[in-house]
């Protein structure tokens, strides 16, 4: 249909004048962090497998078993076939890993998000937002039905003010926010935001999709969501709450209902992985000391997470540095608008277990060169 290819190709024309447009980079993945891209080898600082547990080889024999034992695929929903033994053995760890009563494993994390606020709240009940959440997390807000507002990024006593002006109105309220803000790295003041939330009889939904296995100490929230895809080396999506909670979300998130259960293998390596992380606590703390060690040399305020951002402003500035940190043998995505907001394209710099000190300091080193900030030894 020509109408249908011209508004494709209008719309791609305004995103290419912008510096916006996509496209897919076939990238392969190898132990230690290793990338390679268009033939050449490079160290990725890109990836979010912080603890490097993806190429481990009980996660890899972990899924193998699996595979062998129960199939390539779930082959339905779970409650109609898929629901095979692996995933009853992952939730009750990761409730365990969590202090909670119960779990339920959904087929990614953005899935999880678009089930759990709407099983939760519709119309006539409220959702507010921290500005900065995760995609997802809107997205399920929108699918509720729900008033849906924001607060200011990390901000309690603007979400108190909003609870207090709105609250009064509705019969139920969610509060969303991030204990690990992906973009940003910065970590949610959760102890204070769960404090305001409790005063005004608002369940609070934390997204740990970048926290768990590395900075997930601190207050734990009544609804607890998060993924196996990164720190976990995996594939899927969780949430862990209370049992009447996990039983509702059973039979009324849609996006557990009705959809394929997770994979025998991706819910095997889950489970493999969440034991090594939690018998190897210096796998743990070793991202956050090289974030850390990154942020100091570059004169950056301290990291709080795995994440860096590098801020660079104009979205075309920030694909030429990472070009250039390409040909330098460094693959550092930069990230623009509308996955953050407008000016503020910059490189997300995601740091992992299975990096070297010396490839942290060489990064650092091309990072200044590229953008003019003074490297500290």
């Amino acid at each position: 249909m020509d109408s249908l290819d011209t508004f494709a190709r209008t719309k791609l024309d305004a995103l290419e004048a912008g510096s916006l447009r996509r496209r897919l980079t076939p990238t392969e993945r190898g132990t230690g962090a290793a990338a390679a891209r268009r033939g050449r080898a490079l160290v990725s600082f890109s990836c979010n497998d912080y603890l490097g547990l993806s190429h481990h080889p009980r996660v890899i024999a972990a899924a193998q078993e699996a595979v062998a034992t129960y199939g390539a695929g779930a082959g339905g929903s779970r409650l109609v076939t898929g629901d095979h033994p692996v995933l009853g053995a992952l939730e009750a760890r990761l409730a365990q890993h969590k202090g909670a009563e119960a779990a339920l494993v959904f087929g990614s994390g953005y899935l999880a998000n678009l089930g759990i606020t709407p099983a939760l709240a519709g119309r006539g009940d409220l959702v507010v937002l921290d500005e900065l959440s995760h995609a997802c997390m809107w997205a399920g807000a929108r699918l509720s039905g729900a008033k849906v507002l924001t607060f200011r990024h990390n901000d309690p006593a603007d979400l108190a003010a909003k609870l207090a002006e709105h609250r009064p109105h509705h019969a139920r309220a969610l509060v969303l926010t991030e204990r690990v803000f992906s973009m940003d790295g910065d970590r949610a003041p959760l102890g204070d935001l769960l404090g305001v939330a409790e005063d005004f009889d608002a369940w609070t939904l934390v997204d740990d999709a970048h926290g768990i296995g590395v900075v997930e100490d601190g207050p734990r929230a009544p609804l607890e969501m998060g993924t196996l895809s990164k720190a976990l080396g995996s594939y899927g999506g969780y949430l862990c709450a209370s049992r009447p909670v996990i039983d509702l979300m059973t039979s009324r998130a849609r996006s557990f209902v009705y959809t394929t259960g997770l994979p025998p293998s991706s819910a095997a390596a889950a489970l493999e992985a969440l034991v090594i992380l939690e018998a190897e606590p210096a796998r743990r703390a070793r991202p956050l000391a090289l974030a850390r060690r990154f942020t100091a040399r570059l004169g950056l305020p301290e990291a709080e997470s795995a994440v860096v951002p590098v801020l660079v402003g104009d979205a075309q500035a920030a694909l030429d540095i990472s070009a250039a940190l390409e040909a330098d043998g460094f693959l550092v995505v930069a990230i623009r608008p509308p996955t953050v907001p407008a000016g503020t394209a910059r490189l997300r710099v995601a740091f992992s277990a299975a990096h070297a000190e010396a490839q942290v300091d060489a990064l650092a080193d091309a990072v200044a060169a590229l953008t003019g900030r003074a490297s500290r030894p």
